[in-house]
C-alpha cells in the first residue's frame, strides 16, 4: 500500500527517484514498472496489476456514453509504461511532465493503490484546499459509511 508524501526532484530529462517506501512496496509485489497517466492537475501512477483491475472496470462502463468516452480518451490515451531502473528511478515522458507542470520540485503522494505525482507548488495549493475542506468531506464520508 502506498502511504505518505515525499518531496523529490526531477531532472531536465524527466528522471526522478521513487521514494524508498514505494520501491519496497513494488518489490514485494514483484512489479518493476509503473503505468503513469494524466489526472486533472497531476500525474497518477499505477502498478501494472492495479492498472489492469482499473481497466477491467472501465471496460464494464457503457462505451456509447459520451462522458465515458471522454474520460477514457483523456485518461487512458495518456497512459505510458515507465520502467523502474536498478537505482529505483523512473523516466517520466515529456508530454506527461508538461501536463502536470513538473519541472524541478515534485511531490509523490501515496493514495493507497496508486501514487500521485505533483509539481511542488501545485501540491501546496491543492493540499491547502483539501485541508480547508476536510471537515465537510469527513461528514460526507461518514454519510457513506466511513
Amino acid at each position: 500500500m502506498f502511504l505518505g508524501r515525499y518531496e523529490h526532484t526531477i531532472n531536465g530529462q524527466g528522471r526522478t527517484s521513487l521514494p524508498a517506501k514505494f520501491r519496497e512496496e513494488l518489490k514485494v509485489t514483484g512489479e518493476d514498472r509503473l503505468i503513469v497517466t494524466n489526472r486533472e492537475e497531476c500525474l497518477v501512477a499505477y502498478p501494472p496489476s492495479a492498472w489492469r483491475r482499473f481497466v477491467e472496470k472501465l471496460k464494464e462502463l457503457p462505451q456509447a456514453d459520451k462522458s465515458v468516452i471522454q474520460y477514457i480518451r483523456f485518461f487512458v490515451s495518456g497512459a505510458q509504461e515507465c520502467p523502474i531502473d536498478k537505482q529505483g528511478r523512473i523516466l517520466l515522458p515529456s508530454n506527461l511532465r508538461e501536463h502536470a507542470g513538473l519541472s524541478k520540485e515534485i511531490v509523490f503522494v501515496g493514495m493507497m493503490n496508486t501514487i500521485e505525482i505533483w509539481a511542488g507548488n501545485k501540491w501546496e495549493e491543492e493540499f491547502k484546499k483539501d485541508r480547508s475542506n476536510f471537515g465537510d468531506n469527513s461528514q460526507h464520508l461518514a454519510g457513506l459509511g466511513l
